[in-house]
């Protein structure tokens, strides 16, 4: 028996240098709700978006943070795009210096946040 996930991503690390910094940036950025995960060997910041059963979440965790070299991780920001690049901005992190890009589904904007993490900031197109 082979194990099939609802979703081809089916977990998220973002390694940070700061956790309770990095816990601030997400929920400041994000809206979300986050809680501490000290069950493991490590110390964790666990995020549940918004709508679990259409995402997935994950987990920030105390590591070498990627400096911008790793694989981007888009996450869909509440209200507007250009709100969020302010959040972004007034959290400590980086928005790419370049327009929205649109595609079919909505707009995004690249961003790094405090740790040089890449992150695509995604606001989906209104319903």
């Amino acid at each position: 028996m082979s194990f099939t996930p609802d979703h081809p991503v089916v977990w998220t690390e973002i390694p940070v240098a700061d956790l309770d910094a990095a816990r601030r940036f997400y929920e400041a950025v994000f809206d979300w709700e986050t809680t501490l995960n000290d069950e493991g060997p490590n110390p964790m910041i666990d995020f549940r978006p918004p709508s679990p059963d259409l995402s997935v979440s994950g987990h920030l965790y105390p590591g070498i943070p990627a400096k911008g070299g790793g694989p981007t991780i888009h996450l869909q920001v509440p209200g507007a795009l250009e709100d969020a690049m302010d959040r972004v901005r007034a959290a400590g992190g980086q928005v790419i210096d370049m327009p929205p890009v649109a595609i079919p589904p909505g707009r995004f904007v690249y961003a790094l946040d405090p740790d040089g993490n890449s992150i695509g900031l995604f606001e989906p197109n209104a319903a």
